[in-house]
């Protein structure tokens, strides 16, 4: 074989390799679950298809004396404890009452990221009897842990030294519209879903980010990035349309929701989720501003069985939503998923049913996804 043979078989296979990575999509990097305890069907709630399941696995109340679980995101504390800011309501609503009339924000933690995680009661008691939605928790620049609630309320932000609280209100976000829709920051009074539930004005699934550049970066409803420069309060400016509008233009804006951000690898992330198609859609770019760009379906409820365990049984979720990316400091990566699922259509769990919601957690291969991520946008 000559030199100019091999060079060629080199390049042939190197991009080969290249192109096989392309392929790999979001969805490819999920592990499966360890369980955290014997699997069980009996005497838990759920329809057959999420049985038998590991209930020491993230968070729920799995005999429904008490408790639905949603939202939430993972902490860690410098004692090495997982915590899981979240919101819950009562099972003796439905979840079209629990989630708009009774949710509250609370406080959930284990010792292991996997979990069980304990429910510690509300996070903020004291302030209009607990209420939150969309609630999502961080670790702020200076080290203090700041909790977010939005959709019910306009978008307020809690801070405390402890994990563990007390937490107290720190404000309401604000916004720079900078020359652009204000409804993409918060619903407009023309929103006819809003208007109905009384909530024109308000903030909705708000996931804040802390940037590596050391400014705050909000990813809200509509995928519309915006930037603080003044702290977590903001005002936060508007920065740009929905990462999604130029590549999927048919999307309907008012069926994209519960988008998560994050930043590993030397670049942003987003997942954002088509709600009818149950399809969850991955963006990527250099600035977390500019240039976003379509990087493959992150999850297809249809197609995609994410929750599965090491032994192969599968849990098969009718609706699976409000995804977050849990990064580890020490390494960079994304390590985690949460997921807030339900077992039936949620007009189906009724007041006092078999059926509710919980938070899952389910391991992810970050340190490959990134590496992968980096090749290809290298090939670019």
């Amino acid at each position: 074989m000559n030199k100019k043979t091999s060079i060629k078989m080199l390049m042939a296979l190197a991009f080969s390799a290249l192109a096989a990575v392309a392929e790999k999509q979001l969805v490819d990097y999920f592990q499966p679950m360890e369980p955290q305890g014997q699997l069980v069907s009996n005497g838990i709630w759920g329809a057959a298809n999420v049985l038998p399941r590991d209930i020491q696995n993230g968070l729920e109340d799995p005999t429904l004396k008490n408790w639905c679980y949603w939202d939430g995101r993972i902490v860690k504390s410098d004692d090495g404890r997982y915590h899981i800011y979240a919101s819950r309501w009562t099972h003796a609503v439905s979840h079209s009452v629990g989630w708009h009339d009774e949710s509250k924000g609370i406080h959930a933690v284990s010792d292991n990221i996997m979990g069980p995680y304990e429910d510690q009661g509300l996070t903020w008691p004291h302030w209009k009897d607990g209420i939150g939605h969309n609630v999502v928790g961080l670790r702020m620049h200076d080290g203090r842990y700041a909790v977010v609630t939005s959709e019910l309320t306009p978008g307020e932000i809690f801070v405390s030294d402890s994990p563990d609280g007390p937490f107290k209100l720190l404000g309401q976000i604000k916004v720079d519209n900078n020359g652009f829709d204000p409804g993409l920051a918060r619903y407009p009074a023309d929103n006819a879903g809003a208007a109905k539930h009384g909530n024109t004005g308000h903030m909705s699934n708000v996931k804040v980010l802390l940037r590596p550049d050391g400014r705050y970066m909000i990813i809200p409803r509509s995928t519309a990035p915006m930037i603080s420069e003044d702290g977590i309060l903001g005002p936060y400016k508007i920065m740009g349309d929905r990462v999604f509008v130029k590549q999927f233009p048919e999307l309907n804006v008012h069926h994209v929701e519960d988008p998560t951000v994050w930043h590993s690898g030397g670049m942003y992330h987003i997942v954002v989720n088509h709600w009818p198609s149950k399809t969850s859609y991955h963006f990527s770019s250099m600035d977390g501003i500019h240039d976003w760009k379509y990087r493959g379906i992150a999850f297809k409820k249809e197609e995609t069985k994410i929750f599965r365990y090491t032994d192969g049984t599968v849990n098969d979720w009718v609706y699976v939503e409000r995804p977050t990316a849990y990064v580890d400091e020490e390494t960079g990566h994304v390590t985690h998923f949460i997921f807030s699922v339900i077992d039936v259509k949620k007009g189906q769990d009724k007041a006092n049913d078999n059926h509710a919601s919980k938070i899952v957690v389910v391991p992810f291969d970050g340190e490959a996804f990134d590496r992968d991520m980096q090749k290809i946008v290298a090939g670019e």
